[in-house]
């Protein structure tokens, strides 16, 4: 209805991207992708919207323009309070009558979609959303402070919806938000979105929302999804704890790849579910085995994805969407698209990259998902329900069970955030990472553990787990220039990376690849299960043992090992990433003896040994049957890792090889388990790391594609020194003369033999001459930990230009 030029009501498909002062951002973009996306399988529920004329239309034929005008102008002269004039301006709209016109088009709309939909009785039910017609521009984001009414019903119902979605616009957070912002708050119209409801409350239906990017870190090659039982609302409130996937989009072309990089479980205690007409949506709690599934399957996290990427590349920016299951049909729907607005704003990230450490911290005393990557210390307010939000002081750490919009006024208050509840996605992560405020989400105990007056250090500065560490710590910055760092020309620079959490913080150097990724790491941090545990778990002796190890196994039941393989191949796939293409050496297992006995199960498993660091450790492991089958584990995770998931720049690195004649054991169990040097593009390298593989480089070339030094042993092993000894201290020295001859005999060897080596060791991040040494020798590449990576990039590159341009080495003498 209405005329042509001033349509009150328009079907979405009839709507695109150019209508946001028509219908809105939401609308506007649902309407974008039924017009330009269905073609390229974007599946979108149907619906209608009214229009900002609608609005205006409704706001004229009550009389509302000068009413709201008179109410706002006494509250901006402080002769009113805002809760005062948001609701009587609220309470305008709620009394307001339909303009017969405007009513007769809204009940066609609603008529029409209910038999498009096969609901003869004219009683579909629908989801009826506010799209405020300054919603999602790129530099202020409206989101969640209009309401959404979900599971509304009939005709009667749907206007009382829309009408209250009118009144929305005036509730306080979105008041003091224009204010704020300086829009006039006579100048924003809202369309209501009519859309027919995905039943994801019915058994098996599910919800949630998607980034393609990352939203800690801002890495552009990653999608992020989270997902929870039952209808959405509760992951945009931070009432459940979700699943999380990541996955990896430059390999999801291949329809052979599954390049999922992280799969997380999230507890997921309660699902929304249709109420009745009194209470349309009430919360239920979820059944355990649903609490111990994951929402999606393999298959739809990998569609909803490539979903994703068809978005972003129409949109031609990072998105933000949410999807949608019906549990009766099983079908995937997108239900909502908008920009991200958080790191699309940041103009200066790809210059400048600022990284925080933290120091002299107390003990750990909780931790949860991290929102941001800085670090803060401060005093605890803690403010357990949004009536004692007058409580806040301006300044401290909020601490709370979940966040609302309500919530906004006391956040921008707030030197930190930690809640009890919520994910990735939820109201709490997504204004903090708008407000630039570090927050700690999902702790679970937060509310219960800390208390008001308390100091503390939050702490994001650490990858994807957030920490709450007592007292206050010593928190130091660097932020630094990225385009005055100049490429070297002949060694590469690469970084030691272990922790797959915090891998994508370091996406943005311009590093060679990944020198130096430690297996023993996740399996100490991420796994905690020793795999010989996993493979005979039936057989293990201690039930306490086999108790913790089902919980930490969840969904593993009949087959253990799995676990150990799916979680391996995961955080290599995540650290894969970061650089890809770029290569990224991944070392197998190192521990010693008694840190593999430290792993749940591992008592069961391993010998006692005087001396661990010269015992059954490296190598000497994977063929043995006491570890065969262990190591069989290692190999299946690395194969899926390059040949399902698609991350051929992972290359083998084989720690603590003696012998020659081990290299050959080692290669043939590998290829006996899948990962045969050369096949599929494999490179399998060697720590170089003992005095023998020194002595008989030549030899060992045969066998590895190239080598890395491990300095530490390498040390340890030349001098003599126990490198863990507190005695002997002083005389362990990375820069002795009897370990730079090592290296410099090794370096020569491999260049003669056309291998290529590097070194992986502490001695150039500790001490960043030691770099010039190694350039002047020839090295092919210096690995070192990303806090060291400027100092060391740099003197590379002055060694560089100091040797020459063809890479000559220079007649210096060398600072041994």
């Amino acid at each position: 209805m209405g005329s042509s030029d001033h349509p009150l009501v328009l079907q979405l498909h009839q709507l695109t991207r150019r209508d946001v002062a028509l219908v809105g951002g939401k609308n506007s973009s649902l309407g974008e992708m039924l017009s330009q996306l269905g073609s390229a399988g974007i599946p979108v529920p149907p619906g209608f919207a009214t229009t900002a004329d609608a609005y205006w239309h409704y706001i004229d034929a009550n009389h509302l323009r000068e009413k709201i005008a008179a109410l706002v102008t006494d509250w901006q002269a402080r002769r009113s309070t805002l809760v005062e004039t948001g609701h009587a301006v609220r309470s305008l709209f709620l009394h307001g009558r339909w303009p017969q016109e405007e009513e007769e088009a809204i009940r066609t709309a609603y008529r029409e979609l209910s038999l498009r939909a096969g609901t003869a009785d004219n009683n579909l039910n629908v989801a009826v959303r506010s799209s405020a017609t300054a919603e999602d521009l790129p530099d202020a984001s409206f989101a969640g402070q209009q309401e959404t009414y979900l599971n509304v019903s009939g005709a009667e119902a749907v206007l009382a919806a829309c009408r209250r979605c009118f009144a929305s616009l005036f509730t306080d957070r979105a008041i003091s938000y224009r204010q704020a912002k300086g829009f006039d708050h006579l100048g924003i119209a809202l369309s209501v979105g009519v859309q027919q409801m995905v039943r994801s409350d019915a058994p098996g239906g599910g919800s949630g929302v998607m980034f393609t990017i990352d939203t800690e870190s801002g890495f552009d090659q990653v999608v992020l999804i989270n997902a929870a039982w039952g209808l959405g609302e509760n992951i945009v409130q931070g009432t459940v704890n979700p699943d999380e996937y990541q996955i990896f989009k430059p390999l999801l072309q291949d329809p052979q790849l599954r390049p999922i990089v992280k799969k997380d479980r999230g507890s997921k205690e309660v699902k929304m579910v249709y109420g009745d007409a009194t209470t349309p949506t009430r919360n239920v709690p979820t059944s355990k085995a649903e609490r111990d599934a994951w929402v999606l399957t393999d298959v739809e996290i990998l569609t909803l994805a490539r979903w994703a990427c068809i978005v972003e590349k129409h949109y031609g920016c990072p998105m933000d969407l949410e999807w949608a299951r019906d549990g009766a049909t099983r079908q995937l729907w997108i239900v909502q698209a908008r920009p991200e607005t958080v790191h699309s704003q940041r103009h200066d990230a790809a210059s400048s990259f600022t990284t925080y450490h933290v120091r002299k911290r107390g003990r750990v005393l909780a931790i949860g998902v991290s929102v941001g990557d800085a670090a803060v210390s401060g005093r605890v307010c803690l403010i357990e329900t949004a009536q004692d939000i007058d409580r806040f002081v301006a300044g401290s750490i909020l601490v709370t069970r979940a966040t609302d919009p309500d919530w906004v006024p006391i956040m921008k208050q707030a030197k930190a955030l930690i809640t009890d509840h919520g994910g990735r996605t939820s109201h709490a992560a997504i204004v903090s990472r708008e407000l630039g405020l570090p927050a700690v989400v999902g702790v679970g105990t937060a509310t219960y553990i800390l208390h008001t007056g308390q100091d503390v250090t939050v702490s994001c500065a650490e990858g994807d787990v957030g920490f709450i560490y007592e007292g206050s710590a010593d928190i130091s910055t660097q932020v630094v220039d990225l385009a005055s760092l100049p490429p070297s020309r002949h060694t590469q620079v690469m970084v030691n990376l272990a922790n797959p959490a915090a891998a994508y913080r370091w996406w943005r150097l311009p590093v060679d690849g990944i020198g130096l990724a430690r297996m023993e790491f996740v399996v100490a941090n991420t796994i905690q299960i020793h795999p010989m545990a996993l493979v005979h778990f039936d057989q293990l002796a201690k039930p306490e043992t086999k108790k913790t190890i089902a919980q930490l196994a969840v969904g593993y039941t009949h087959n253990k090992p799995d676990y150990f393989v799916d979680k391996l191949a995961q955080a290599f796939a995540a650290l894969c990433a970061v650089f890809h293409p770029r290569p990224a050496i991944i070392r197998m297992s190192d521990f010693k003896t008694n840190e593999y006995a430290s792993l749940i199960g591992g008592d069961e498993f391993e010998p006692h040994e005087e001396n661990p660091m010269l015992g059954f450790r490296g190598a000497s492991r994977y063929y043995s049957p006491r570890y065969r089958e262990g190591f069989a584990l290692e190999c299946r995770a690395i194969k899926r890792l390059r040949e399902t998931m698609g991350f051929a720049n992972a290359i083998v690195m084989i720690p603590f090889c003696r012998t020659v004649h081990e290299a050959e054991k080692v290669l043939a169990v590998m290829a006996e388990n899948g990962l045969a040097r050369g096949e599929a593009g494999l490179q399998v390298y060697m720590m170089c790391e003992i005095p023998a593989n020194v002595i008989r480089a030549a030899e060992f070339t045969r066998y590895f594609d190239g080598f890395s030094i491990g300095s530490n042993d390498l040390t340890q092993l030349t001098l003599g020194v126990d490198r863990d000894s507190g005695e002997l201290a002083d005389l362990f020295d990375e820069q002795d003369e009897a370990v730079l001859w090592m290296i410099r005999r090794a370096i020569d060897v491999a260049r003669q033999q056309g291998c290529k080596i590097g070194i992986c060791g502490q001695g150039p991040s500790d001490h960043p001459e030691f770099a010039q040494f190694l350039v002047e020798a020839g090295i092919s590449s210096i690995s070192v930990t990303p806090d060291s990576f400027f100092a060391v990039k740099k003197r590379v590159v002055a060694c560089e230009e100091m040797m020459g341009g063809d890479g000559s080495r220079a007649k210096v003498v060398q600072g041994q």
